[in-house]
């Protein structure tokens, strides 16, 4: 199955060359995401383990890749990759003049395996606009205006999920 990669256009300075162009960029986008009760209730679909079975391990599985980089280990999931801390720093002259002064930050790398070097083979591209800005989302929302026009919903955004709590309203026959 051909598989499409989302991509908007997006214009970035080059921060090595302060006087250079501005050039335009490929920036892939999310069609959303998948947190791990998602992926918990996807897993128990294809297999006979429960969901809350599932999301126990996920989370086991979240605090075992925790413990090992805390104890300095490389952390090997089979063909998805692994996970190791890695050091960004600035350089001495000697191994002498080096002290931890140098290191400006530790990082998680992530190196992936098989499974996923795999998918990026045979990938098409497909260009989108550029996706509203997650961090709007989290903004408390006006009141509509009902004498606006209402704003065109994006079909790569998730739909939010409705609250089963509050009544639904009844369609208009008449409609």
């Amino acid at each position: 199955m051909p598989r499409s990669v989302m991509f908007s256009v997006v214009e970035r300075k080059n921060p090595s060359l302060k006087n250079a162009p501005i050039k335009y960029y490929a920036q892939a986008q999310a069609s959303g995401d998948v947190d791990s009760d998602e992926m918990a209730t996807r897993i128990e679909k294809n297999c006979t383990v429960t969901r809350a079975d599932m999301a126990a391990v996920l989370t086991a599985l979240e605090d075992t890749i925790v413990e090992g980089l805390e104890k300095g280990e490389i952390v090997r999931l089979g063909k998805l990759g692994s996970f190791q801390i890695g050091l960004n720093g600035k350089g001495a002259d000697t191994e002498k003049d080096f002290s931890t002064t140098l290191i400006t930050k530790a990082k998680i790398n992530f190196r992936p395996g098989t499974a996923l070097s795999k998918i990026l083979t045979g990938l098409s591209y497909t260009k989108v606009s550029k996706l509203a800005d997650k961090s709007a989302d989290s903004e408390p929302s006006k009141p509509k205006d009902p004498t606006q026009p209402s704003k065109p919903k994006d079909p790569t955004q998730p739909s939010k999920p409705k609250d089963p709590t509050q009544p639904s309203k009844p369609k208009d026959p008449t409609a």
